[in-house]
Order: C-alpha cells, then structure tokens, then sequence
C-alpha cells in the first residue's frame, strides 16, 4: 500500500504518555483520542495534522507504558504512517494489532525535514522524500503482518478471516 503525507518532525524517547496523555485513558473512542494526540508534546499537532500525514522520529518511539491507546489516537488523529529509527517493542506490536504502518529506516529519518512531502509505499518498504527526490529502503513487512495491517488491525482481519469462513460453508 502507498501513503503519501506531510512529515511532522519529533525527537527521540517519545512515550506513550505523551502521545496519549494518560487523563484521556478514560475512553476508548477513537475519535476522542484523536482531539489530544500529542498535545502534552506539540499543542498545534491536532490543529495541522491532515490525513495522510506522517511522523518522523528518532529512537525509541512509543516507550513507556504499555497502551494500545498511543497507536489507535496516532492512527484518528489521521497520521498514516509512522517512520523512526526504532520503536519500542509493545508500540511496535500495538500498532500494527491496531493498523497503523510503522516503519524504522534511520537514514530516511537523518534526511526528512519537518515539513517535507513524504511517500511510503509498504509492499516495497520504499520511503521517499518527495520535496528533497531522495528514496531510502525499510524492511517491507512480511505477507501475514501486512495483511493485519491492510485489514485495519488485527481485530477486523480476524472478523473477515471469519466472515469468508462463514460465506465459503
């Protein structure tokens, strides 16, 4: 899949508290979690971020506690894709159970620039930085993780993984 957005530059050891404060923990409702994406670390974040658009941070994004909360307020707020140097282990595995592409390629987050148009192709594991032409190479995620993600998470995969069993009897 392909997904092409504006990059929003942010710096390393991101925590899930901070992606999702933890005074919003009291819903589960997408949207809601959406209005304060962010806001402890950057308050204009929900007010700029568009769909399609894309994060770009350094190490070790997502640590901290963990909530599937941080994944699913990233992925409302209308973030398509996530790209950093690394993740923390949890908030790599709730993003993709929530389907949100998360990617790690140091070197395309040393060259992207807050701002920058930037394009993900995820059969590929192609980044490109549109505004500068340069193109850098993630791991392409393999078949059954980029199903999960391609179905919306791994709940709705399961729902029309069943739905399929149930036409085919």
């Amino acid at each position: 899949m392909e997904y092409a957005g504006k990059a929003f530059r942010y710096g390393r050891d991101i925590d899930t508290d901070v992606i999702i404060p933890a005074r919003y923990l009291n819903t589960s409702d997408a949207q809601e979690l959406a209005k304060h994406c962010m806001e402890d670390l950057d308050t204009t974040f929900v007010e700029r971020v568009q769909p399609g658009d894309i994060i770009v941070t350094e190490e070790n994004f997502g640590c901290g506690s963990s909530r599937e909360h941080a994944p699913i307020a990233i992925k409302a707020a209308g973030v398509d894709a996530v790209i950093a140097k690394s993740f923390a282990r949890i908030f790599y595995r709730n993003a993709i159970n929530t389907g949100l592409v998360i990617l790690e390629c140091p070197e395309a987050v040393d060259a992207i620039s807050e701002g920058d148009q930037v394009k993900v192709d995820t059969e590929t594991g192609t980044i490109t930085d549109v505004t500068t032409g340069r193109t850098f190479k993630a791991q392409p995620f393999p078949p059954f993780i980029a199903e999960i993600i391609e179905a919306g998470g791994l709940v709705p995969r399961w729902q029309k993984k069943r739905a399929a069993e149930g036409a085919a009897r």
